[in-house]
């Protein structure tokens, strides 16, 4: 039987209006996850469910705190509870057995959705313009820098009333501009209202099928905004809706068991310590992945090219706990040293579009022959926007982003029927990318499960539309907690339209969490250290995961791409960082 036990400490700063229960709401999602995820999770992982406590240390933590009708608070709860199971599973094989209790912070989850507003150098946050320049500029195209080219990822109004349709220039810009009629760049246009009220004149100059028609021919990440009805009419949704939240597929089983190094009798500090990973991501949910395995103490290797744009900000958010490192994988000395790196890798994470890694030559088929030939497997992590590359579905190989999933699945429309609209609003903060990442790291667990005890190499999928389907499957909050959101945000929140970027969108929300829940700001929820690449003190969300016998968090500080040195040898770990 099932055991779940939930943890109370005196209110903090806000009192809460008991309307709903986050913690009981996490034991729910809970079930749904395993029943959605049995197939692919070790039943070794399964055996540890009902060692699962969701802690709550304020009634803070126990309250829906987001202006969002959506249970992200309670599925990313969900996530780690299983990742926690992994970790207590592995440390296992690595040691001697012991009874392992697995602990999730409410509190700390409810950080972790917003990280990326909550991270500072220097006290210095994202909404804060001086951060910038304490970032090295990998905005290469300006996609980020100019509001007008920004707001090129938007989601606006067609020629037919009431179609919406989310075009993205992701971080290029240009192509989606033009595509629309516009010029690439329109120095006069400052105001983000006139940036705004431009851009979608041009949308609405289209259909959604003619700019769908735009899209394929410019290849862009654009997609028409749907109801979840239509999403699950639809060809891509129906194929989805085979699959299971991730996939863990077997590449091949030639290949013996791998166990981990020989540790003393207790196991090492961190259940993953030893292992290798490369890291081959940009922005977010795919980072995410790399960035929860360096908190179980792998070595995770950030693979990114000078010549590729990133966004600047977010680097110091999932860069946390890795090295990273330049390499242009179309340069014959840098695919040199790249093979050599592959060499004694463990894992790789490919966050990319489907298909891009593979045409510089290292498909997952291939890596893992190579695995082969060198007698240890490897485990392949595949995370994208649409998900369905396994089965060829409708949609499989299209470019995308949260705010494409978002669309796309139907979660916009959600939140802009919260809101009290007749129009789909992308929801505040990344809050699909950092549960996607979630995903991404228990799939990679079970992969290293697998191939520790099972042998061969293995590949796991996951996608930003998945995770979607699953955050729309625990269904939207009870009216009466709608309306209480609804009651205690700030009006200026709900004063947001459609076309409203998600950087107002989030800067909003942001104030209105603060003012309403302060304690998930307070110093003893974040993590601070010394980072020598971005030369000051960073403060990053801790950990909302604790697992008895082993430590869970990060050695290292973060630095920008392309910091390090590309090799395995000589990196500092520094483990006071996991008693802070």
């Amino acid at each position: 039987m099932t055991v779940w036990q939930t943890k109370t400490a005196p209110p903090a700063t806000r009192e809460g209006s008991g309307l709903h229960s986050v913690s009981e709401g996490a034991k729910d999602a809970f079930s749904h996850l395993l029943k959605t995820t049995k197939t692919e999770v070790p039943i070794a992982f399964l055996r540890y469910i009902g060692n699962v406590k969701f802690l709550r240390y304020s009634r803070t933590g126990d309250t829906a705190c987001f202006p969002c009708p959506l249970r992200e608070q309670e599925a990313v709860a969900a996530l780690k509870a299983l990742e926690g199971c992994a970790a207590a599973a592995i440390a296992d094989i690595r040691g001697a057995k012991r009874k392992r209790t697995i602990n999730v912070t409410l509190e700390r989850v409810t950080s972790f959705l917003m990280s990326t507003y909550l991270t500072s150098i220097d006290g210095l946050d994202k909404c804060n313009p001086k951060s910038k320049e304490r970032i090295p500029d990998t905005d290469l195209n300006q996609a980020q820098s100019v509001l007008y080219r920004r707001l090129s990822a938007g989601l606006y109004e067609t020629r037919n009333q009431g179609e919406y349709y989310h075009i993205h220039g992701s971080l290029e810009a240009t192509k989606t501009l033009e595509m629309i009629g516009l010029p690439a760049f329109s120095p006069d246009l400052t105001d983000y209202h006139d940036c705004i009220s431009t851009i979608e004149g041009a949308v609405r100059q289209f259909s959604g099928a003619e700019l769908e028609r735009l899209n394929r021919e410019y290849r862009q990440a654009g997609v028409p905004v749907l109801t979840n009805e239509k999403f699950q009419k639809s060809s891509h949704g129906q194929s989805l809706a085979s699959l299971p939240l991730f996939t863990v597929k077997p590449l091949n089983i030639d290949t013996p068991p791998i166990p981990f190094a020989e540790e003393s009798i207790n196991g090492p500090s961190q259940c993953l310590q030893g292992l290798r990973v490369i890291e081959l991501c940009r922005v977010i949910a795919g980072p995410t992945i790399g960035r929860s395995l360096a908190a179980h103490g792998a070595s995770v290797l950030k693979v990114t090219s000078s010549q590729l744009p990133d966004v600047p900000f977010f680097q110091l958010d999932v860069n946390i706990g890795k090295h990273t490192t330049s390499l242009h994988l179309k340069n014959a000395g840098d695919v040199e040293i790249f093979e050599s790196l592959l060499e004694t890798a463990d894992v790789i994470i490919d966050g990319y579009r489907p298909g891009v890694i593979a045409r510089l030559g290292y498909r997952p088929e291939d890596l893992a022959a190579k695995a082969a030939r060198r007698g240890r497997g490897i485990v392949y992590v595949a995370e994208d926007c649409f998900g369905g590359i396994e089965i060829d579905a409708e949609w499989a190989g299209r470019p995308g982003w949260q705010q494409i999933a978002d669309c796309v699945t139907g979660v916009a429309w959600e939140q802009g029927r919260f809101m009290g609209l007749s129009e789909p609003v992308i929801p505040p903060f990344p809050m699909s990318d950092y549960g996607t990442g979630c995903v991404g790291t228990v799939a990679a667990l079970s992969g290293i499960y697998r191939r520790a005890t099972q042998g061969g190499s293995w590949i796991c999928r996951t996608s930003l539309s998945q995770y979607d389907i699953f955050l729309l499957s625990l269904g939207m909050y009870p009216t009466e907690v709608q309306n209480e959101l609804r009651r205690e945000h700030d009006p200026n929140f709900f004063e947001l339209r459609h076309n409203d970027s998600v950087d107002e969108i989030s800067r909003r929300a942001l104030a209105s969490v603060r003012s309403l829940h302060p304690t998930l700001f307070a110093s003893h929820l974040m993590q601070n250290a010394y980072s020598e690449g971005f030369g000051g003190i960073v403060a990053w969300p801790k950990e909302p995961l604790t697992v008895s016998g082993i430590k869970i968090g990060h050695v290292r500080s973060t630095r920008p791409n392309g910091y390090d040195k590309p090799t395995w040898e000589h990196w500092e770990r520094d483990e006071s960082l996991l008693d802070a």
